[in-house]
């Protein structure tokens, strides 16, 4: 049964991380305080629940809490170190923990365990955090708050910051909170409703303030030429720019992007000191280990060409690799100082950046990490807003940053994740992806760790599809006509817009009329070339352009089919536009292979179940030709081929995640059957 008290947190917490301006995603802790009887003595035991190590507050569940035993956490102030070896408590809190002591304990378990408080919050809030990087910090805590919030000097987080405010909250029973320098808040209180009332109040009470008091424009004057461009061509702009954007991001590691297009992040890069405050970088600790300390600003102006743009990225971010480097230089010779032997550099590229009068792009190694660290920066800005519009903003000093951002535990959280999927950071693009093979593919390339842009001619069941297939993190649905050359370009520019580029296609949109010779006309054999022989074309030539510009290699994969090769009745213009599919294979891998990009076919045959062609009567015309019921196709089909196996949409799906994989590194140019064995079929 649930401690009311556990109950109370949980609640709580979901209502404190349900507003990003209140704290960022895996920001922030909360706890309580309660009593629970010892299973082993029979007696009571005072307990502390906290959210545990890189949980979220606004999905917190009981499992996502660690639960110690205060006695024994208490304890630990006798056998603390000192702040020199203070990283050392951090392992002593698994001695403390309560039975399985649920989630592992995070670094704030003792600002939360040491509090006198039966419930404590410490969030980063915007409004917070901008008084606490304000040059005058501790001067405009004491007017704002007078002395219910008390003013901490920024020191990192860890066992002696627990120790402070233990100590603040003692001498100071009037107050219900703290303002934690260059950090956030942290706010306390008998039950739980006080604890998020308390917190309410200071984020409330310093908004009010910055609303009241903050001078106008504390960005600057908008620069001429730097104001935000028309929805339309901001977005046709940004997605021009998305590959090439997403290219200097990968050149240490592959990367999926985020794009961000807020009034906020608009208004902050069309001002005249955009760039100064940039380049101060972010404050609180949560904020730069998922931005960098600073981002790369494109130094254009919004009217500037993107070809002007592109041809300024190679020198920006070169700047940006060796002002990154020598922040990490500097930074590790101060910790060999110290006595202590930093992680190895993580990679120089940006994780954001700011182009004006277009937006913010973000990365990470997945699509959430890439959204969140796009979130933590907008919270930045929101931060120094604040800090400019009541003071000057003052972020904690570089080699704090860097003790941060290389601190032994953060390396540590970083070795205990798991191991990425096998197609993590790829972003996979797969037309006539809503049913039948393409979505048995999506699915796949999903579940192998890839990002997927489920396209089709129907775009309500494409979205029905990605929510299927795992929601915006995973998988978005796009309109596609892929006989339409605008259509996909639209569908391009979509797929690089949600994820920051593209790097497996997928030519999958079919159908078939199966009509005699006689039968066929005109606008048969145009409609089924306009969609397989001229929609793969138009996809690749587009789609192809976008894998160039990344310059990170790239597969394109056709479903043929093992009509390209093989002659039946009543079939041609289907198999004739299955041929020029095929053909295309062999002139793209050609043309291709020079940019590290395979290009690579698949022949299904008889993919009955599941299929939009043979549900839209294709199945029953092939049925009647072979003289079987239609039910019975799918048996008709495996009975004559060599293996006797009826051939599905998974079995495509497999092949097709099997020719992206390492494994195929080599191979280009092959065309793959799959139809359980049809010699009429065989390529040789």
């Amino acid at each position: 049964m649930t401690h009311p008290a556990v109950a109370d947190l949980v609640a709580r917490s979901n209502r404190l991380g349900a507003d990003p301006r209140t704290t960022n995603y895996a920001g922030g802790n909360t706890s309580a305080k309660g009593t629970e009887t010892d299973p082993v003595t029979g007696e009571p035991v005072e307990l502390l629940w906290v959210k545990g190590s890189g949980g979220d507050l606004g999905t917190l569940t009981e499992k996502g809490l660690a639960v110690l035993r205060l006695d024994r956490l208490r304890s630990l102030t006798g056998v603390y170190p000192g702040v020199e070896r203070e990283d050392e408590m951090v392992a002593a809190f698994d001695h403390c923990l309560f039975g399985k002591g649920g989630a592992a304990p995070s670094i704030d378990t003792a600002m939360h365990g040491l509090v006198d408080a039966a419930h404590v919050d410490h969030l980063h809030p915007d409004a917070g955090i901008a008084i606490a990087t304000a040059a005058d910090g501790e001067a405009l805590t004491r007017t704002i708050f007078g002395d219910k919030v008390v003013w901490v000097p920024w020191r990192r987080p860890g066992f002696q910051l627990g120790l402070d405010i233990a100590a603040v909250k003692e001498a100071n029973p009037q107050a219900v909170g703290t303002v934690l320098g260059g950090h956030g808040i942290t706010a306390w209180g008998d039950t739980s409703d006080d604890a998020e009332a308390a917190s309410q109040w200071i984020i409330t009470t310093a908004q009010a303030y910055l609303d009241a008091h903050g001078r106008p424009e504390p960005f600057g004057p908008v620069l001429p030429g730097h104001e935000p461009l028309p929805e339309a061509e901001r977005r046709a702009k940004a997605a021009a720019l998305a590959p090439h954007l997403r290219a200097i991001a990968s050149a240490d590691r592959p990367q999926v992007g985020h794009y961000t297009d807020s009034d906020g992040v608009l208004d902050f890069v069309s001002r005249a000191r955009h760039a100064e405050l940039a380049a101060l970088g972010t404050s609180c600790p949560d904020h730069f280990l998922r931005t960098k300390v600073r981002p790369l600003v494109v130094d254009l102006p919004a009217t500037a060409s993107i070809e002007e743009i592109v041809g300024r990225l190679p020198a920006l971010h070169e700047a940006y690799r060796a002002d990154y480097t020598a922040y990490y230089e500097r930074g590790a010779a101060q910790a060999r100082a110290r006595g202590e032997e930093p992680p190895a550099l993580r990679g120089a590229d940006p994780a954001i950046v700011l182009v004006p009068g277009v937006g913010m792009f973000s990365y990470g190694a997945d699509k959430q990490t890439a959204r969140v660290a796009g979130e933590f920066y907008v919270n930045a800005i929101n931060v120094m807003r604040g800090a400019e519009a009541l003071s000057t903003y003052a972020p904690i000093d570089e080699d704090e940053k860097f003790r941060i951002e290389y601190w032994a535990l953060e390396e540590a959280k970083l070795q205990r994740r798991p191991q990425p999927k096998p197609l993590a950071t790829r972003i996979a693009f797969v037309t006539g992806g809503a049913s039948g093979i393409g979505k048995a593919i999506a699915t796949r390339l999903a579940a192998e760790g890839a990002c997927v842009a489920v396209a089709d001619l129907d775009e309500a069941k494409a979205q029905a599809a990605a929510a299927e297939i795992g929601g915006p993190d995973v998988a978005v649905g796009i309109a596609a006509n892929v006989a339409d050359e605008a259509a996909v370009q639209a569908a391009l520019a979509a797929t690089v817009l949600a994820f920051g580029g593209v790097d497996i296609v997928v030519n999958n949109a079919g159908l078939s009329l199966s009509r005699s010779l006689f039968d066929t006309t005109e606008a048969d054999w145009d409609l089924q070339h306009d969609v397989m022989a001229k929609g793969s074309f138009l996809v690749a030539k587009h789609f192809a352009q976008a894998l160039v510009d990344q310059g990170l290699g790239g597969d394109v994969i056709y479903i043929s089919s093992k009509n390209s090769v093989f002659a039946g009745p009543n079939n041609i213009a289907y198999s004739a536009a299955k041929a020029d599919q095929a053909h295309q294979v062999r002139l793209l891998a050609a043309e291709l292979g020079p940019h590290g990009i395979k290009v690579n076919g698949i022949n299904p045959d008889g993919v009955v179940r599941g299929s939009g062609i043979f549900a839209g009567g294709w199945g029953a015309n092939r049925a009647a030709v072979y003289g079987v019921p239609e039910e019975k196709l799918g048996e008709f089909y495996a009975q004559r081929t060599l293996l006797g196996r009826e051939v599905l949409p998974e079995h495509v799906a497999n092949a097709a995640y099997a020719l992206c994989t390492g494994d195929f590194s080599h191979t280009t140019g092959l065309h793959v059957p799959v139809d359980a064995g049809v010699a009429a079929a065989f390529l040789r």
